[in-house]
């Protein structure tokens, strides 16, 4: 196997191939890439056994097909200290790869392409093809509230939901839960519900650009494959059952408060300087006309802010998580928000003021 590449079409599949890949691992092979070359060009694998990414690029000279796995990020490290414009050429002989650009001389070990775990291919049930940056603004107003690392393994992920004329995401870690539809025609009958982990979330959404076209998400038992010009990305999904999200959706709100995004986000910024660092809870209390925001913490210290905003109701005091309230108005993609609340002990549900199909549920906080 030999052939030579310039530095940037070998370095930008291998950044991205490499956010897959765990720097510790109990397998050693899992910390290489595969490297494969053959008449379609090169293409690099990275994969944690639960999401696999594959690269493709164009070499300029070959003199020998093959393939062979290498350590993904000392691979990458030797790359991008290489200097721009950098005509890279790779040989690999006697399990030994040798990195050759300019003056400049690597030699890296190999494990043989064999011992590279793949995924098993298995039957697509359906596909989808939406727009890259649809997608991606899908996933950036929802995502954030994923679980990090919940026993119930299930919140550690997101909701795929799609219907004959819909596709929904929803994404909760039991404390607050993002949702957002989208109008589109599927060609499936019964609505499917399928959960995709965190790292694919992620790495999904690292992968798409708002000025790409569309990508078709393809679903099989266990997986989904989305599949781009440079990239084919599988991710195992998870196996369990996300809770009713119905259930969750506050009904019989009778208090609606309208207000500015901007303004009300820097006033919680402010007022979680001097909020309970472990707690992060404020006080809201709303009034005709105004909110005000209260936070006080084990030290004395207090932070008051007064936001006007549009209400006409009853006066109303409820406890919050502040940096849940300040992550959901930082992903609404609107200038007004709409909040509606019925008492102290209810949730509160958080939609843009533009209509948008974007819904946020905040439980209150007992302070």
């Amino acid at each position: 196997m030999e052939f030579s590449i310039s530095r940037e079409a070998l370095l930008r599949p291998l950044q991205i191939v490499c956010g897959v890949v765990e720097r510790r691992q109990t397998l050693p092979v899992l910390s290489n890439v595969l490297l494969r070359l053959n008449d379609q060009g090169l293409s690099i694998t990275g994969t944690d056994l639960e999401v696999e990414l594959i690269g493709r690029t164009q070499v300029d000279e070959v003199s020998g097909l093959g393939e062979i796995t290498v350590p993904a990020r000392k691979l990458l490290d030797i790359c991008k200290s290489l200097s721009d414009e950098s005509k890279i050429k790779i040989t690999v002989e006697e399990n030994r790869l040798k990195l050759q650009s300019g003056r400049s001389r690597f030699t890296l070990t190999t494990l043989s392409a064999t011992e590279f775990p793949s995924v098993d291919e298995e039957p697509d049930t359906f596909a989808i093809n939406i727009g890259q940056a649809k997608l991606l603004e899908l996933l950036g107003s929802t995502s954030f509230a994923m679980a990090q690392q919940d026993v119930r393994y299930y919140l550690n992920g997101m909701l795929f939901e799609v219907g004959s004329d819909y596709l929904r995401v929803v994404a909760t870690d039991g404390h607050r839960l993002a949702m957002e539809s989208i109008e589109m025609s599927n060609s499936i009958t019964d609505s499917q519900q399928l959960i995709l982990p965190r790292k694919g979330i992620v790495e999904l959404s690292r992968l798409l650009s708002e000025e790409g076209g569309d990508i078709k998400l393809t679903f099989g038992q266990n997986h989904i494959r989305a599949v781009i010009p440079e990239f084919t990305f599988t991710s195992k999904l998870v196996d369990g059952k996300f809770p009713d999200y119905n259930r969750v959706l506050p009904k019989g709100g009778d208090r609606v408060c309208l207000g500015s995004c901007q303004e009300l986000r820097q006033a919680f910024s402010r007022v979680s300087i001097l909020s309970n660092e472990k707690y992060r809870g404020v006080r809201v209390v709303l009034s005709k006309g105004e909110m005000r925001i209260l936070a006080n913490n084990p030290e004395q210290e207090e932070a008051e802010e007064v936001v006007s905003v549009d209400y006409d109701s009853d006066r109303l005091e409820i406890g919050f998580n502040v940096s849940y309230l300040i992550d959901v108005l930082s992903n609404l993609s609107s200038e007004k928000v709409r909040i509606t609340l019925s008492d102290p002990n209810s949730s509160a549900l958080l939609e843009a003021g533009n209509g948008s199909e974007a819904l946020y549920v905040v439980m209150p906080m007992r302070l």
